[in-house]
């Protein structure tokens, strides 16, 4: 296993990725703020370029490959926004790019990718099922960049936490939504190495949290991938997990679930009170908020990760319409 990803790794990244990411800002929620008897702030990432936080890590790692490799091109297996941001950052490079996903990935996520220039194959039912077809295209020479475990992709997530702290000097806690742990590694590494009192929480899903599973069984585990408002969580660890396991296990302090109700309530609230539109994943920090599910959370980020929703969809759940995901599949 190569060492832990560190502190000087995180702004190596962000000085190899200025310029071609978006610094996005963190702004205070009144509503959250009067409701909690805090100070609560949003960390904006669904302004990124590409609609989400995967650009940073995306573009770091493109950006730290050698001439042969980029020569190669990349192949990933993503959910949505991992491959829209490989998508964008090897399309700024001029590296060819393969974007593997399985039939769960709503439409509007797939032809964003397409979007940005990336070849799209769809693979079985599943992420494991998308990485057969990964594994394929390595063997046939292409460079892998994974969503989450892997150094670069979780130094480039955590130039994000960067930002938050100069920006919310004061912060003590900080909501990071949880799937395979690229970005809360990323985040918790650095808040601990400057100040190990600043409480990191971990929020999912409840229909198929896998890092959730696996921390409560003290190692990576299988489990099984559900359809969600969170879709963007979806998907295993992998149970070869070199990295976001052991990060997770060791520098965050807690792990929160949600539900869907409280989902879809937090994409309202987010709409109608913050004037955000955002995707299921990138709620769950305010879920948690709302639900009443954080002790204490006098000067708190959550981070929002991403904003993209299908439309149709949002406009149901805006209008409040009770949205039933497995009637949809």
């Amino acid at each position: 296993m190569n060492s832990e990803v560190t502190f000087q790794d995180s702004f190596a990244a962000r000085a190899r990725i200025t310029g071609a990411i978006r610094v996005t800002p963190t702004v205070p929620s009144d509503w959250l703020s009067q409701a909690s008897g805090g100070d609560i702030r949003l960390k904006l990432e669904q302004h990124q370029i590409t609609g989400s936080f995967k650009l940073r890590g995306a573009t770091n790692a493109i950006l730290s490959l050698s001439d042969a490799q980029r020569a190669k091109g990349v192949v990933g297996v993503s959910t949505g926004n991992h491959g829209r941001g490989l998508a964008y950052a090897a399309a700024n490079a001029g590296v060819r790019c393969i974007i593997c996903m399985s039939e769960l990935v709503p439409q509007n996520k797939v032809e964003g990718i397409r979007a940005q220039g990336a070849e799209v194959r769809i693979v079985g039912r599943s992420q494991d099922d998308a990485q057969t077809e990964v594994d394929k295209l390595v063997a046939e020479g292409m460079v892998m960049l994974p969503p989450f475990d892997h150094r670069d992709i979780i130094a480039g997530q955590s130039t994000v936490a960067l930002e938050m702290l100069e920006q919310f000097p004061e912060l003590e806690t900080v909501l990071v939504p949880l799937s395979g742990g690229g970005l809360i590694s990323g985040v918790a590494m650095v808040m601990k190495a400057v100040n190990p009192s600043i409480r990191v929480i971990g929020v999912s899903m409840e229909r198929g949290a896998a890092m959730y599973e696996s921390q409560q069984a003290g190692k990576p585990v299988m489990v099984p991938e559900l359809a969600t408002l969170a879709d963007s969580l979806g998907g295993g660890i992998g149970l070869d997990n070199q990295h976001t396991f052991a990060m997770t296990r060791d520098h965050v302090d807690e792990l929160v679930l949600v539900s869907e109700g409280e989902i879809a309530a937090a994409i309202r609230h987010a709409y109608w009170q913050e004037r955000q539109v955002i995707e299921g994943s990138g709620s769950v920090g305010i879920a948690a908020l709302l639900a009443g599910k954080i002790k204490d959370p006098r000067r708190c980020v959550a981070l929002i990760s991403g904003q993209n929703i299908d439309m149709a969809l949002h406009h149901r759940i805006i209008s409040g319409e009770d949205v039933d995901v497995m009637e949809e599949t």
